[in-house]
């Protein structure tokens, strides 16, 4: 990040960091680079690029001009040292757990996390040597330190949990990943740079669905890992930052570490050498220049969605149907200190409540919404809803859904932009219809 765009604010940073009109011929929007290699122009700039010693382009599965636009924006907004971008929120997440146990090691996380990556944890990542350890109790600092080994390369968390909407205290896990020599690394989907920075209290790599919030308008898969370009890789931990790499290697067949080449920026690197190079899961330019003109709005979205979601919150806590509500404000909810000490404007547009009576009464609700889409994306700029224990976290054994503090009858509901109004009337019919035969039935037992 420039000096000057050190000087700006937010959200002059939205709409102006990573971009030069005059290095695009002058065009005021972000050109779309849909090109699958660039003209190199001679051998001897090609050992240039390729060591490092020049900047450029060679093919876009590696680096695109739109795309860098997109990471140099998300590093300002970030306070961040460098950013990536990736094809899904899920090659983010993969990328960044391999990168740090790739010598082998363990991962200190919680139960409280998106049920697509507690499966991935469970099933998947075992089998390629990377391996996991969960506290219980996410809210506890001392449940995670007892938990640390020898093996432990980082410790995950989401900063806002999905779908319950938990505060996650990151300066305390900072504090302690830290006295351990481990990175912490935080998943920002759900607030977004705009209501929370991980990093300014003192996250060490920050991953996005793009696909969410940062977009915000549902019609583009990406992902992003951010590097805070904090972190000393060069503690003996991580010998995968400080050994030669033939990826790397200079002019002269020199080898070279991460941290040689790249320095503060030696994660950003990594991921991008070895891992999108390798593994291939590239975005494309199209769905940067989408999601470029979805942060353009971040602001004023994300604003009324969480005005929207407020009321939102307050109508269903007000309804007979309604057993709880997690949402800052409610009676249910138990993090409102965390979330005023890290999320004064807001946790985002996504939260749970749980419905009284049966599953038939859930399926019924969700059926009936005509306003609300019964989908499975969040930060969208329609209202979602959806069985949280049968969708987003299908995958969650019942003990693991129990652990993660999910009950059986969470409702996911993600708040758009629609008129108030509309959504309240909407959810208000749906209530109805869900439990017309319960009433119906109370009257017959009464004789009316």
């Amino acid at each position: 990040m420039s000096v000057r765009e050190n000087q700006l604010h937010f959200d002059t940073l939205k709409v102006k960091a990573g971009y030069d009109p005059k290095q695009h011929n002058n065009a005021v929007s972000v050109p779309i680079y849909e090109t699958a290699s660039y003209e190199i122009g001679t051998a001897e700039r090609y050992d240039r690029l390729a060591a490092a010693e020049e900047s450029g382009y060679l093919y876009s599965r590696v680096s695109n001009p739109t795309i860098k636009v997109l990471e140099d924006r998300i590093a300002a907004l970030d306070h961040a040292e460098a950013a990536v971008a990736v094809g899904s929120g899920v090659a983010a997440i993969t990328f960044t757990l391999l990168a740090l146990a790739e010598y082998g090691g363990r991962i200190l996380t919680t139960y409280q996390l998106y049920g697509g990556v507690v499966h991935h944890m469970n099933y998947l990542l075992p089998r390629f040597g990377v391996q996991f350890d969960k506290v219980e109790n996410g809210s506890s600092v001392e449940d995670f330190e007892k938990a640390i080994t020898e093996d432990t390369k980082a410790i995950y968390v989401e900063s806002v949990t999905n779908p319950m909407a938990t505060v996650t205290d990151i300066e305390a896990l900072a504090e302690l990943a830290h006295k351990h020599k481990i990175p912490l690394v935080v998943d920002n989907t759900l607030p977004t740079p705009y209501l929370l920075n991980p990093i300014d209290h003192g996250a060490d790599i920050v991953v996005y669905s793009a696909t969410k919030g940062i977009s915000g308008h549902g019609n583009a898969i990406g992902g992003l890992v951010v590097d805070s370009g904090n972190f000393d890789w060069n503690n003996g931990k991580f010998p995968q930052f400080t050994d030669e790499n033939i990826a790397i290697k200079g002019r002269y067949d020199n080898g070279r570490s991460y941290l040689e080449v790249f320095g503060r920026a030696a994660f950003a690197g990594k991921i991008r050498t070895d891992y999108l190079t390798n593994f291939g899961a590239a975005l494309s330019p199209f769905n940067a220049y989408l999601i470029l003109l979805g942060i353009e709005t971040i602001s004023e979205r994300v604003q009324k969605q969480v005005r929207n979601a407020h009321q939102i919150a307050e109508f269903l806590e007000s309804r007979p149907e309604v057993e709880w509500v997690s949402y800052p404000g409610t009676s249910y909810y138990k993090y409102n200190e965390l979330a005023e000490k890290y999320c004064p404007y807001g946790v985002g547009q996504l939260f749970s409540f749980g419905l009284k009576g049966t599953e038939e009464n859930i399926y019924k609700l969700v059926n009936a919404v005509k306003v609300f889409s019964y989908q499975l994306n969040l930060g969208d700029a329609r209202s979602l809803i959806a069985n949280a224990s049968r969708t987003s976290h299908g995958e969650l054994l019942p003990e693991e859904l129990k652990k993660a503090d999910i009950p059986v009858n969470a409702i996911r509901i993600s708040i758009g932009i629609e008129d108030i109004r509309d959504l309240t009337n909407d959810l208000a019919q749906a209530l109805e219809i869900a439990f017309q035969d319960t009433a119906s039935e109370a009257l017959a037992s009464e004789g009316l």
